[in-house]
């Protein structure tokens, strides 16, 4: 078994320990998750990617831009490509995670994203109690039409914790 392989396998284990002890922690079955504990793990498996070396490790590519609008700002989105291949939705697997320019030009964990092509699914997914935005088109033209999900985790968000974009975040260094 190569390197790759052995940490691909002791990351799935430590996540899945990971969820079992929030589970137990709180006294639910895993089956018996709510939305809000299922948020509590999701925050809880992504804190390690408040460094982008890790996230960069686990598979995590930053696009070119910081994506923002008149309604907000999501930031710069790291996409892991092998986990937007895989069609299953998870909790505790983001498929993208979303940074916003910090201070010193350092790169600030805001949210997680969650992505589903819509080839792989002809109905919204949904998580934490919320349907998935969608089906749009790719962001860029690698990006087929799909559904996604913010969820603003490490950012409060006063237009809402799964809304895409985020007015007190923005593109410009803090």
């Amino acid at each position: 078994m190569n390197r790759t392989s052995r940490r691909t396998q002791l990351a799935a284990v430590v996540t899945a320990g990971l969820a079992a002890s929030i589970a137990a922690a709180s006294g639910i079955a895993p089956a018996q998750a709510t939305p809000v504990d299922e948020l509590t793990a999701a925050q809880a498996v992504s804190a390690r990617f408040h460094s982008t070396a890790q996230a960069h490790r686990a598979g995590y590519r930053p696009t070119p831009e910081c994506v923002a609008s008149p309604a907000g700002t999501m930031g710069v989105h790291w996409e892991n490509a092998a986990l937007m291949a895989d069609p299953e939705v998870d909790p505790l697997r983001p498929e993208i995670l979303l940074y916003a320019p910090g201070s010193g030009g350092r790169a600030e964990l805001v949210a997680v994203e969650y992505w589903r092509a819509a080839s792989d699914s002809p109905v919204a997914p949904a998580l934490f109690g919320h349907r998935f935005d969608g089906p749009m088109p790719g962001h860029h033209p690698a990006m087929p039409v799909h559904y996604d999900l913010h969820v603003w985790v490490w950012a409060d968000n006063p237009s809402g914790t799964f809304t895409p974009f985020n007015p007190t975040i923005s593109c410009q260094e803090s």
